[in-house]
């Protein structure tokens, strides 16, 4: 156990490895596909995502004062619906997804660096995108193996760095804008703009990873949710100006052309050609800081599901100052970059992250006396949610045909190998956090009422004043 002096994370650095993982290659290739659907009613899209990832985050962040565990997620899952088959399904599905989206992640960090590192002469090849992603991948295994006060600080260095570029081209590019270009057009759908809501909230996903620093956290009860809000306010900023810019900077014709590559594009009118490599060089250090911050993250998933018997106990046995299941993880990651065509099955683990979040709030429901969230907020987390995953597959179908037979494959899948898993290891879940007792849950209504009352008295205080 570490002294509260020992704790890695504090308030921002909990904000930044939240924004870390955040503001990943997402926002670079999101941005350009989301306009294409919605026009500058992407701009409300990216309001509307941001408003749904700070009602989720609350949701969260009330639970991981109550249920303070590395699992995350995870251990939320547990608590709500107990142990049992649908939980445990859940949780390992959860984790498969994490996965998923870190090779999906790391393929892409590949496929930037292959496009301006290899000769432009010969054309791109699997191998030397699996190889470059492969590369990123071991060596932030590297990083995450020398402990939590070694990957909060490299996640700090790199966020202020990519946050730095980042503002410094919405600054400039916002001198060179053509009004013009912002005029919302009346003849968009409003389907669009929830069509372009399952883009722009998948650029708001892992925030949930804050959730995960907890034990490593300084004042948790304090620090959590005001991290958690704190990241998302930055993040959502930080896009809605970016999309400004690039909606300002280019027409509607040119984004949708260059739609991989927008946010680039749009760096030219104010930097030229230099502008198109600087943020090109951001987006492969923004996707890098998303992979320390998600590889940090399964790690801590892992390593809850072991201590619970969701997995082998050798992913909870320490190395260095990390433990095995990091090792494991990252070896399960490699064969998935290097043999899973990425594009359908990223697809999948993204909606299947926005269905998990939103079982979790709808779970959240039967805990409030014990989280002291409020219902409405939570009903909302859980609504958004849901809304999200809704539009995300109906829009995802639209591209890749039975597309919705896949989620359900997926879930299948999922259910099986936990049945399986059961007979074969006779293993049960059990929670890491004890459940309160009715005493206990009725010392803490009633100290949530005291503390209710007197801010009450205090701010009547300060009004007579």
């Amino acid at each position: 156990m570490t002294t509260q002096n020992e704790k890695a994370f504090g308030l921002w650095s909990a904000v930044f490895l939240g924004i870390g993982s955040m503001v990943g290659a997402g926002i670079f290739i999101v941005i350009g596909e989301a306009g294409a659907i919605a026009g500058t009613g992407v701009l409300i899209s990216f309001l509307i995502g941001g408003i749904i990832a700070l009602l989720c985050g609350y949701s969260l962040a009330k639970l991981a004062i109550r249920y303070p565990s590395r699992g995350g997620l995870i251990e939320y899952l547990v608590q709500i619906y107990g142990e049992g088959f649908f939980s445990g399904s859940m949780g390992i599905l959860f984790y498969l997804t994490q996965l998923i989206a870190l090779a999906a992640v790391a393929k892409s960090f590949g496929t930037y660096t292959a496009t301006y590192l290899v000769s432009t002469n010969s054309p791109l090849s699997a191998t030397d995108i699996n190889l470059f992603a492969t590369g990123i991948i071991l060596f932030f295994t590297l990083i995450n193996l020398l402990g939590a006060a070694v990957i909060a600080k490299a996640e700090n260095f790199i966020v202020l760095f990519k946050l730095s570029a980042l503002t410094l081209f919405t600054l400039a590019a916002l001198f060179y804008i053509h009004p013009q270009n912002l005029t919302l057009d009346v003849h968009t759908h409003l389907i669009n703009l929830f069509y372009a809501l399952g883009l722009t909230f998948f650029a708001f996903q892992g925030f949930s990873v804050i959730t995960n620093s907890v034990e490593d956290m300084q004042n948790p009860e304090k620090t959590i949710l005001k991290s958690m809000i704190l990241a998302i306010l930055l993040v959502a900023i930080l896009y809605l100006a970016v999309s400004i810019a690039v909606l300002g900077n280019l027409p509607l014709p040119e984004i949708i052309k260059a739609q991989d590559f927008a946010l680039a594009e749009a760096a030219k009118p104010a930097f030229g050609d230099w502008g198109f490599k600087i943020i090109a060089a951001t987006a492969l250090i923004a996707t890098a800081s998303a992979i320390n911050a998600t590889l940090y993250a399964v790690t801590q998933i892992s390593y809850t599901l072991a201590k619970e018997g969701n997995l082998p106990a050798v992913y909870q046995y320490n190395i260095f100052k990390n433990t095995e299941g990091l090792i494991l993880s990252s070896l399960i990651i490699l064969p998935i970059i290097w043999f899973l065509a990425l594009d359908k099955i990223a697809s999948i683990a993204a909606i299947m992250v926005l269905l998990i979040q939103g079982i979790i709030h709808l779970g959240h429901l039967l805990k409030l006396k014990e989280t002291g969230a409020q219902a409405f907020w939570v009903s909302l987390a859980a609504l958004g949610s849901f809304i999200a995953a809704a539009f995300a597959i109906d829009y995802t179908s639209q591209k890749i045909p039975h597309f919705d037979l896949w989620i359900l494959s997926a879930l299948a899948a999922a259910y099986l190998f936990e049945v399986l898993l059961r007979l074969f290891t006779h293993r049960t879940i059990e929670p890491q956090i004890p459940e309160l007792t009715t005493l206990e849950t009725k010392l803490v209504q009633n100290w949530q009422q005291r503390k209710t009352q007197v801010l009450n008295l205090f701010q009547q205080r300060l009004n007579q004043r």
